[in-house]
């Protein structure tokens, strides 16, 4: 048996299995990503240790779950503004032998103390920073619930096994890169507050590349969950430590909590785009309702027969966004507590009539609304050499979360509250409207964007993928995804390819390199923002062929494969 192994962190394509040997070395070379025959393993993340450790689980037998459990407790580690333990997210997992795609919500809820005007004063003005960067910040985390019920359901191997190199990586310590030592600095002030994330985080010359990050108690609370399991996080010494830390600090985040935290088991999402079945995450996520029925007003028109990213082809997806995020702002938010017109917002009856509207050129009426920026979440795609797959997004929501590490855990606390609507129509940090659906209340969940999407061609995965980015994420996997069906893209090509952005609020687009003559085009029409949008970490499989890909939007990522 041969076994080749294509490790990189940009997409590319190999042509043919006789390229001369030296050539094939030098399109390892050049190239940032991986392609396989099919009968492969692959793993797409954020982080190249991360990456590393999910393909040393695959080729050790373990199936896509448990790499997925393993890279989550391992970015936790290497990737502390968005890992984590102490957030949350969601996880999208296909089974090949059962042919069945189910979904975990492991998402952050409300704590039993939080009400709907907590975030605000006596005359009702939204206390600015609260639900960002104070000890009210934090929803009740699910990750730590999340990886075991997935592990326990549908994993192979022993979850002890899974949790001990992210142990390793705590307690020796793992080097910074030019851009991970950049961005500690550059939230140095978010840490100051905190003793234990001042004495983890910063320096007092700051980091450079280089230099060793040694978590030594985020270490001690990973050997704690591995020895006791889950219990540990929610009834046991850390639960305690969580609690007690902040009680004494002003918080209403209690033991109670944790206790009663459970992850629930959703039906997936589904649609159809021309020959494909999408399916991503249902409420309390947005994504995949939002992204179906983008893809269903955009079925309508052949994307195919316009210029990719010319203005023609850029007006249709706007026009498409904006009514797809106003109807989020309007009716989406936790299922258990609002009536969320699912039914509606999915149909092609629906989007063929807003389609209709965009032909007369009706769009929705706009309003004027501060924005502030911020989008920090990671996403990986797995798939095995059985076909099971796995899409999972997981989150603190900004940069670090609130920047708070409760004494002796090493645990970077989410600052998830900031996802309720604080105030109807009042933005949070993304700029996103809510209204009376995702109000703040005990044990809700807040409405988010993350979007873990696979594609079906053929009752089998076509492409699994997902981004980083708050309310860009799903623009972000829109246009992958056209990318890919639409104009024939390989996951390098739809990379290169600048991306947009627009939710309806504020009337803002957002967008990457465009040529001058359209930017000056479009700027009649709408106020621009140049900037980076979120990266993406996709698996393709074409042809026979398995492609697997980190966004060079961001550097450390990794994707690799192994083919037999």
């Amino acid at each position: 048996m041969v076994k080749g192994i294509l490790k990189t962190s940009q997409a590319r394509k190999i042509c043919s299995p006789k390229v001369p040997l030296i050539a094939f070395f030098l399109i390892l070379l050049i190239f940032y990503s991986s392609i396989a025959k099919l009968d492969t393993y692959a793993v797409a993340s954020r982080h190249h240790l991360a990456t590393d450790i999910g393909m040393k689980v695959l080729e050790e037998g373990g199936n896509a779950i448990d790499a997925a459990v393993a890279v989550a407790f391992a970015l936790a580690v290497v990737n502390p503004s968005a890992g984590n333990l102490g957030g949350g997210g969601f996880m999208l997992i296909y089974l090949k032998e059962k042919n069945e795609t189910i979904s975990i919500d492991y998402r952050e809820r409300a704590p039993l103390k939080s009400y709907e005007k907590m975030f605000q004063d006596d005359s009702g003005k939204v206390i600015k920073g609260l639900s960002l960067n104070s000890i009210l910040a934090s929803g009740v985390p699910g990750t730590v619930s999340g990886m075991f019920y997935a592990a326990e359901k549908y994993g192979t191997l022993d979850i002890k096994s899974l949790i001990k190199p992210s142990i390793e990586l705590a307690s020796k310590g793992f080097v910074l890169s030019d851009f991970q030592a950049k961005n500690l600095n550059k939230y140095k002030q978010k840490f100051l507050k905190n003793t234990e994330a001042k004495k983890t985080f910063t320096r007092p010359n700051g980091f450079l590349k280089g230099d060793i990050l040694v978590q030594t108690n985020l270490a001690g609370t990973l050997e704690r969950i591995s020895k006791n399991g889950q219990k540990e996080f929610y009834s046991g010494d850390t639960a305690n430590k969580i609690s007690n830390f902040f009680q004494n600090n002003g918080g209403i985040l209690s033991l109670e909590d944790l206790n009663k935290y459970k992850v629930r088991i959703l039906k997936p999402v589904c649609g159809s785009y021309r020959l494909f079945k999408i399916c991503s995450m249902a409420p309390p996520s947005s994504g995949g309702i939002s992204l179906i029925q983008i893809l269903n007003i955009l079925e309508r028109t052949e994307l195919n027969k316009l210029d990719h990213n010319s203005k023609e082809y850029l007006k249709v997806l706007i026009s498409a966004m904006d009514y797809a995020y106003r109807d989020r702002a309007k009716y989406l938010g936790d299922p258990d507590f609002y009536d969320v017109p699912q039914k509606l917002l999915l149909s092609k009856k629906y989007a063929n009539e807003i389609y209709q509207s965009i032909q007369k050129n009706e769009l929705p009426i706009k309003a004027n609304v501060n924005l502030i920026e911020g989008e920090e979440t990671t996403h990986f795609s797995i798939i095995d050499k059985w076909g099971n797959a796995v899409s999972n997004t997981y989150t603190l929501n900004t940069a670090y979360g609130s920047g708070i590490i409760p004494t002796g855990t090493g645990i970077l606390m989410n600052n998830e509250m900031d996802d309720f609507s604080s105030k109807p129509g009042f933005p949070n940090v993304y700029g996103l409207i809510g209204s009376e659906a995702n109000k703040i209340e005990p044990k809700k969940t807040p409405l988010s964007s993350m979007s873990p999407t696979i594609v079906f061609k053929n009752k089998k995965p076509f492409l699994i993928t997902g981004s980083p980015g708050g309310s860009t994420i799903i623009t972000s996997v829109l246009q992958e995804i056209l990318n890919v069906i639409d104009f024939k893209m390989s996951l390098e090509e739809s990379s290169e390819k600048s991306r947009i952005h627009y939710q309806h609020l504020p009337d803002i687009l957002f967008h990457e390199q465009f040529d001058p003559t359209l930017i000056e085009s479009i700027k009649k029409e709408k106020k621009l923002i140049n900037r980076k949008l979120g990266e993406i970490h996709s698996i393709l499989i074409k042809k026979n062929i398995v492609e697997a890909f980190s966004d060079k939007r961001r550097p450390d990522g990794k994707a690799s494969a192994v083919y037999e």
